[in-house]
């Protein structure tokens, strides 16, 4: 029986889109909880606002369910990525976990080129 993973059908390498930015969704980590935030978040501000002064960080918002974040980051190497984020103060005491999509332009377009 066929998965949906072997079922779609894969680009040439030809096709292959560049990574031109990286989506992070971070979740609150079950060590988390209100005194510990607490203790960390002061300096997860001071460090997040550095991240998008110094041009890493190009969007950030909140999830609507207060359970973390979503960051659009101005870096394409995930595993740079990683450990950028990964150094913030919540990442450092294991109170937040990241999931990082490397995001590229739309392949499709360069149909509408002739390409």
């Amino acid at each position: 029986m066929a998965t949906a993973q072997s079922s779609r059908a894969v680009a040439p390498p030809e096709a292959a889109v560049p990574t031109t930015r990286i989506l992070a969704i971070g979740t609150l980590t079950s060590k988390a909880n209100a005194t510990n935030l607490k203790v960390t978040l002061q300096s997860e501000v001071r460090d997040t606002v550095q991240l998008y002064l110094a041009g890493k960080l190009d969007q950030w918002f909140v999830k609507q369910d207060d359970t973390g974040v979503v960051f659009i980051l101005n870096v394409t190497d995930v595993t740079q990525a990683r450990a950028m984020l990964e150094g913030l103060p919540l990442g450092q005491a294991g109170l937040m976990s990241f999931q990082l999509t490397p995001l590229g332009p739309l392949r499709p377009l360069g149909v509408l080129l002739g390409k």
